[in-house]
């Protein structure tokens, strides 16, 4: 784990070096200070040596400001390398994640993908900052100062070859005891995550329904659950701070009491009983870092594993050594396709099962089904956004996972049905089916889409910005300008996965009548609940259960399908009860 989360340190090297080397001076002037104090008081005081004193003295000073200054750089140093540790980190989670498939993001959830961007990268941050510098700083100074002390007294010094090992039993109890509730606490910070993530996403909703009492009190139990874990795994952390502070000041009376006597029997001078003290507290306050480092890390270790997690996950989909860079045409063929979202071996449940379709180049195909017949799983398969289970999927004649995975999702545009603006302009929206499309470009798809009237409607037009998500503009203004980014890729495969169902009947036959005209060469695929929306299609799909259960024109499947005739009837039998109340 250390090996493979060492090499994000990558551009941050420099001061991740350079803090432990001031790290160093700077504990190498904190020894010397008692060192001087002591001969001070021993030599310049006892033989009333003025010239002696202000010679330590300045020694004394400098030793100071040397000790203060290089504490300052490595403390400057340490922060920049954390800070630089910690953005590797988010853009190598960030950058592996854009690599993976659907099925790897339904692995770990959206808020748990959060939460260790956010929350477990900043707890390695502080470990890294931590280890680079305290933990560097700790057992140098344990070290040089047990040194000083053997140096003025072998027999006091035995006292901590006492202590030391005790606190680091102590240490080890800590860890193993508090790490699996560490490990608990972040999966509920998921659920937390998760919990404000469903509010906020759907506040309208929540407040529609006047359900803020829910939603709160659905917060409060989970974040009552992450305070519990948390209270538990701070209760066994606790006992470090007692324990450190009873050893301290345990070692620092029995150094006074020997030390006292040692002087008394003229064993030992004042001087260096007062440096001898300084060095315990020194000693002492280390192994009080330690643990400090100690119960960060075990925090952060946590983390790391999870951070681990993402940066090894393997994307369920990727290229071929060899693969196919241009898409020949927008024909499409299931070669008995059967697929499952489970990746488990024994794959029983399918939500797609033995599909053999062929769609020809430029044709216009509609799809409807009841909700859960696994509609947009079809399309799904189309760019690949999920692997097939069993069969395959060709596109221009070639099996989907033989072409490179930018060259075929290029050659597909989808608006989904959970269609998705970003906050930004509406430009900049359009822009990202071409990055390089002009004003005309960009005019001429929002006319096809029928959106070009309502953005010119806006003071600011085509540079009119639009909130996270969109929720400046209606439901079907937003299906709009998501079909006119789509046209944008001037794509080979047009889907649209109930695109249309928030505008209203006349424009849903606007655009697929400028779908017909402008781009009569694009295969378009269109899923459904309106008949409307397809009944004009050169051939229909009828899904039941994850199965085709009809396939024709709209004329051939009244005849020949009952759920097809069922669906017609009732929509049709709706709009002839709306007509004549009208009249």
């Amino acid at each position: 784990m250390i090996k493979k989360l060492a090499k994000y340190i990558i551009d941050c090297k420099k001061d991740t070096i350079l803090t432990p080397i001031f790290v160093i001076f700077e504990v190498i002037m904190e020894v010397v200070i008692p060192y001087l104090m002591a001969k001070i008081i021993d030599v310049g005081i006892q033989n009333s040596d003025v010239k002696y004193i202000l010679e330590i003295g300045i020694f004394l000073i400098v030793s100071a400001i040397l000790s203060l200054t290089f504490g300052m750089l490595s403390g400057r140093f340490a922060a920049k390398a954390s800070a630089g540790y910690a953005k590797n980190l988010r853009k190598a989670m960030f950058d592996k994640i854009q690599t993976y498939a659907f099925e790897n993001i339904d692995k770990f959830s959206t808020s748990s993908l959060i939460t260790r961007l956010t929350t477990d990268v900043t707890n390695v941050q502080n470990a890294f900052q931590m280890i680079i510098r305290i933990l560097v700083r700790a057992p140098i100074m344990l070290i040089f100062a047990l040194v000083m002390t053997f140096t003025i007294s072998a027999k006091l010094a035995c006292i901590f070859l006492v202590a030391i090992p005790i606190l680091g039993f102590l240490l080890i109890f800590i860890a193993k005891k508090a790490h699996p509730y560490f490990e608990t606490v972040f999966k509920k910070y998921d659920k937390l995550n998760r919990v404000v993530q469903e509010d906020l996403s759907g506040i309208r909703v929540v407040k529609a329904y006047a359900k803020e009492d829910l939603e709160k009190e659905k917060f409060r139990g989970v974040n009552n659950e992450v305070y519990s874990m948390f209270k538990k795994a701070e209760k066994i952390v606790a006992f470090n701070s007692p324990v450190m502070q009873f050893t301290v000041y345990s070692c620092i009376l029995l150094i006074s009491w020997f030390g006292a006597q040692l002087i008394v029997g003229g064993e030992m001078q004042t001087g260096q009983l007062s440096s001898l003290i300084t060095y315990a507290y020194q000693i002492l306050m280390s192994l009080m870092m330690l643990s400090m480092v100690f119960v960060m890390v075990i925090i952060a270790q946590s983390s790391a594993e999870r951070i681990i997690e993402v940066l090894d996950e393997k994307p369920a989909i990727k290229n071929k050594e060899r693969t196919i860079k241009e898409v020949k045409d927008g024909g499409i063929v299931f070669d008995n396709v059967s697929f499952c979202y489970s990746d488990e071996k024994d794959r029983t449940k399918f939500a797609l099962r033995n599909i053999n379709l062929e769609i020809k180049p430029g044709e216009t195909v509609g799809i409807i089904g009841g909700t859960g017949s696994s509609k947009s799983t079809l399309v799904q398969l189309i760019p690949r956004l999920y692997e097939v289970t069993k069969g395959r999927v060709k596109v221009g004649g070639v099996d989907v996972r033989d072409y490179d995975l930018e060259t075929l999702r290029d050659s597909v545009s989808m608006v989904l049905q959970k269609n998705v603006l970003f906050s930004g302009t509406i430009s900049e929206n359009l822009r990202w089916g071409n990055k390089e499309a002009d004003d005309d470009e960009l005019e001429r798809v929002c006319k096809l889409a029928q959106a070009d009237d309502f953005i010119k409607q806006f003071p600011a037009k085509y540079e009119t910005v639009l909130d996270q998500g969109g929720t400046n503009v209606s439901g079907g203004q937003k299906q709009r300008i998501c079909i006119a980014r789509a046209l944008l890729k001037k794509p080979k495969i047009l889907i649209l996965d109930d695109s249309t169902s928030a505008v209203d009947t006349k424009t849903d036959a606007l655009i697929r009548k400028a779908f017909r005209e402008e781009i009569p060469n694009t295969t378009k695929i269109i899923i459904a609940q309106r008949i409307s929306s397809i009944e004009d299609a050169d051939k229909i799909v009828v899904l039941n259960e994850g199965r085709i259960d009809g396939i024709g024109t709209s004329e051939e499947l009244l005849k020949t399908n009952k759920i097809y005739r069922e669906v017609y009837e009732s929509q049709m039998k709706g709009d002839d009860e709306e007509d004549g109340k009208e009249d």
